[in-house]
């Protein structure tokens, strides 16, 4: 039966789709004397996304080709080619990470002031339509939170989401209530063959006997305890229908403020832990402190927060993510594949003046001018306009990390994911970072260096950076054809 519904709900939406675009047309044969002409849609075109630049398609030999292996590091090679994408001219910074934060805080905020025990004002959330249909509540952001002049009770729900801090009397945001949920629908996994409804659709050769054996499938979900605890779950069962392949995930967004102090013994970066984040000073730096689960979250996020924007007019927007492993050497090689971002063999130029936040010699951290992170885009950018894709901050990527490398994947808009389930053995959340930062050495921000971290591990050295696929990137097809 359910079967039967989709396909009955899929010839809707064609049947829909077709009279579209038939509309003000007496008879589509009769007008093209019954030859096939095709049905053509509407392109509207792709504005450049806020803060980003296009990277248009190509190929690369991805690695070292020269044999060197930097301290004996191996760096598989290839040849490969990607499609076009639109990437983040700088890492993303403090105050775009705060955005993501505050956003949290107000929708808590809001739900407590819908909520009965906090004065329960109904017009936080929408449960209707304008036609006064039932729809799924969601909050209002027209709505203003009463920062000012707020109620008694309308006071309590803001003021829980703050602690006071137990020995200074400092008042700060309760980190442990920044927990962000969102819902991932695996495209991936619902096209393959073997996952599909029909028995009969699984094997296309016809000499095989249909199996009706049951088709496994694994899920993450995930929900908060009754003690505020987010706890993370896979679940394996037969696959029953489409919301298998929907995937729920709650991550407490709140960067780790002590990585300062727990990546570095016996320093003194107290001052680092309490204001680089919170401190208006730092707005422009690039966040760090954010784990890989953190991280996809942000893109989530985003994603959802253009959408809202957009209302009706972002049906076809790519999501936001992070880069792939092979995606980010593409576009930070720049145009020529240089070994650097920049064209110059060496870190400096003639003048003496450095090309990245890095560190020097052997432990002259501020001979590049600054001792930590810098700025966001303060050195030149490469041939593609991006900033800071040496040093500053190593970057995470999308991708699972293997010695293999690209060697593993394919040729074509290589790629290699795995989401660890929480129960997996902790070799298997290994993921790619790319790009060296402000406390590595200069071999380690060249373009072609691999290194790795663990996805749940904040580290005050890693932040990251957001691309979009492009719809259609139609880079190179005004030569074609030419010599």
């Amino acid at each position: 039966m359910k079967d039967k519904f989709l396909i009955y709900l899929l010839f809707l939406l064609v049947s829909a789709s077709m009279l579209t675009s038939c509309a003000g047309s007496k008879s589509n044969a009769m007008a093209t004397g019954g030859e096939v002409t095709g049905v053509r849609g509407t392109s509207l075109g792709e504005p450049a996304p806020f803060g980003m630049v296009a990277i248009p398609k190509g190929s690369l030999q991805v690695g070292i080709e020269d044999g060197d292996t930097l301290w004996g590091a191996g760096f598989p090679v290839r040849d490969i080619s990607v499609d076009g994408f639109w990437m983040d001219q700088t890492e993303v910074s403090n105050a775009k990470y705060r955005q993501f934060v505050q956003w949290v805080r107000d929708s808590i905020i809001r739900e407590r002031l819908a909520d009965p025990n906090y004065g329960g004002d109904e017009s936080y959330k929408i449960v209707e339509d304008k036609e006064g249909n039932p729809i799924t509540p969601h909050l209002n952001w027209n709505k203003n939170i009463p920062w000012r002049k707020a109620t008694e009770e309308e006071q309590k729900a803001i003021e829980s989401v703050y602690i006071i801090h137990p020995i200074d009397g400092t008042k700060m945001l309760d980190a442990n209530q920044m927990n962000y949920r969102y819902e991932v629908y695996d495209y991936a996994q619902a096209a393959l063959r073997r996952n599909r409804l029909n028995p009969e659709e699984r094997d296309l050769n016809t000499d095989h006997a249909v199996s009706t054996a049951d088709v496994m499938i694994s899920k993450d979900t995930a929900y908060i305890d009754d003690e505020g605890k987010i706890v993370r779950q896979t679940i394996t069962r037969p696959l029953s229908g489409p919301w298998d392949f929907l995937n729920t995930y709650i991550v407490n967004i709140y960067p780790d403020t002590t990585c300062w102090i727990n990546d570095f013994k016996n320093a003194e970066n107290e001052r680092y832990m309490r204001l680089y984040f919170s401190n208006p000073a730092y707005d422009d730096y690039p966040v760090v402190g954010v784990s890989w689960e953190q991280a996809t979250a942000f893109c989530r996020w985003r994603t959802d927060f253009l959408l809202r924007g957009l209302g009706s007019n972002g049906n076809d927007v790519q999501p936001y993510r992070l880069p792939t492993e092979i995606e980010w050497e593409f576009a930070a090689r720049g145009k020529d594949g240089n070994p650097f971002p920049w064209e110059a063999p060496d870190v400096k130029s003639e003048k003496g003046c450095f090309y990245a936040n890095f560190k020097p010699d052997r432990g002259n951290y501020t001979k590049d001018g600054s001792l930590i992170t810098s700025k966001c885009g303060i050195f030149s950018a490469n041939s593609n306009g991006l900033y800071d894709m040496a040093g500053n901050v190593a970057e995470w990527t999308s991708t699972v990390y293997t010695e293999a490398g690209v060697q593993a994947m394919s040729d074509m808009n290589p790629e290699l994911r795995y989401n660890a389930a929480k129960e997996d053995p902790y070799r298997l959340k290994k993921k790619s970072v790319r790009g060296g930062s402000w406390k590595d050495p200069e071999s380690m921000i060249r373009s072609a260096w691999r290194s790795y971290e663990y996805q749940n591990q904040p580290r005050s050295y890693i932040g990251f950076r957001c691309v979009r696929s492009m719809v259609r990137d139609g880079s190179g097809e005004k030569n074609k054809g030419k010599k």
